[in-house]
């Protein structure tokens, strides 16, 4: 794309905060800035995107041409007609609605991520019992609530957080289970990620002095844009993601589908994003050690030697991907008398795990593995990275962008031709 002066802002609502990135029609970072937030609170959403908005670098006002949000996937909120919540917010990784997944179990097939108690449709079943639902027009997701504050066309949201919402990411539409239900009047319309809906209200270019043909974008989930930000594009690469815990996601030219190991694939364009996510990783090392003490110890490890140790390290009893086993427990014995190889044996450990949640998802269908970026803090650990490369036998390197608000930005600023669009 040549560089016309426009600049496109990426916005990214997190478990950790609100963050956001301005690149230019190149793909070149101009600025990011961060913001914190309540997560639980819709008001400090508000409150945090407008901070965000406030900190766009004067110079770059004017030629600000597209924006995007991503947010946690299957954080959601019931809204009457002018956007206010009519009942409480549940986060992405709420699960009070285990009554309404199982009456789902007759409706839903048995591949579709809808089916479990924190997806957006079970939770939206579980809303429309509250007090309050009866006032409610409009179900949305956090990327879908916070656009709309921009663009103000309420009840549009994006095929990658509709996923758990019964979507159908192959005819792109609601399937007829889907359309019968009678929370279906307040489904979403379900753009492709990255799709023009609209410009600024003219109240928000006033106030923060922006174009007022500034486009707003349908955005993606925080994950995704996570993967965007790396820059993967052809089947085989993939992205690990490195944070507490160990999250795989593997560009395909296939679906894959599996629920019982939390495996599931998202659209991009005519690929596959298959991945899964164990709960080894950063949670249990820093159990250990802390972050000095990970750096000192990891530079007496020798990456190339095999540990001798059979670890499996988890931060608590229960798995689910590449073994789905809620009663797993932590294998971290026998512990050797030196700090270094007790490390030396949980980051083998783990990258263990690695090998094999690829190898899974090879075996269920997807594009064979052919390299890796890792992003995430555990992606600046030099012996972790030559062990993962060992055992996982392609190459392996840092992520080029680690922040998921530069991903939101390469949407905002290519729309759906980032991966090619539909078929």
């Amino acid at each position: 794309m040549a560089d016309d002066g426009s600049v496109y802002l990426g916005l990214d609502f997190g478990t950790s905060g609100a963050r956001a990135a301005l690149i230019s029609a190149e793909g070149g970072l101009l600025a990011e800035w961060r913001e914190p937030y309540d997560i639980a609170i819709v008001d400090s959403w508000r409150y945090a995107l407008f901070r965000l908005l406030a900190g766009i670098p004067a110079e770059f006002r004017r030629h600000l041409a597209a924006i995007a949000f991503d947010g946690t996937s299957s954080t959601v909120v019931l809204c009457d007609g002018n956007g206010h919540p009519v009942t409480s917010t549940l986060l992405y990784n709420d699960q009070r609605a285990k009554v309404e997944a199982q009456a789902l179990q007759t409706l839903i097939p048995e591949e579709n991520p809808a089916i479990s108690a924190s997806s957006s449709l079970a939770k939206l079943l579980w809303l429309a019992k509250q007090p309050g639902a009866d006032s409610a027009r409009f179900f949305l997701h956090q990327a879908d609530w916070l656009a709309a504050q921009l663009h103000g066309h309420w009840g549009v949201s994006d095929y990658h957080n509709a996923l758990k919402l019964g979507y159908d990411v192959t005819n792109l539409r609601y399937p007829e289970w889907v359309n019968t239900l009678p929370v279906a009047p307040w489904l979403p319309h379900v753009a492709v990620p990255g799709e023009d809906i609209g410009p600024l209200r003219p109240e928000i270019a006033r106030e923060f002095a922006l174009p007022q043909d500034c486009l707003v974008r349908a955005g993606t989930t925080d994950s995704i844009a996570a993967f965007l930000a790396a820059g993967a594009s052809q089947p085989g690469e993939a992205v690990t993601s490195l944070g507490s815990t160990l999250v795989l996601k593997l560009l395909s030219a296939t679906r894959i589908d599996a629920p019982r190991y939390g495996i599931y694939s998202h659209r991009l364009g005519n690929l596959w994003l298959a991945g899964g996510a164990s709960n080894s990783g950063g949670a249990v090392l820093k159990r250990f050690f802390s972050d000095d003490e990970l750096a000192e110890l990891s530079l007496r490890i020798d990456p190339r030697q095999d540990s001798g140790l059979d670890y499996y390290p988890l931060p608590a009893p229960g798995e689910r991907f590449p073994l789905a086993d809620p009663e797993m427990e932590p294998r971290l014995d026998p512990r050797p008398a030196e700090d270094s190889r007790f490390l030396h044996g949980m980051l083998e450990g783990m990258a263990k795990i690695e090998a094999a949640g690829y190898r899974l998802l090879e075996q269920l269908g997807a594009t064979p593995l052919k390299s890796v970026q890792t992003a995430g803090g555990g992606a600046r650990n030099p012996a972790w990275t030559a062990i993962r490369a060992r055992l996982l036998g392609v190459p392996v390197k840092a992520a080029a962008h680690g922040e998921a608000a530069y991903g939101t930005a390469l949407l905002a600023r290519s729309g759906p031709s980032l991966y090619n669009g539909p078929n």
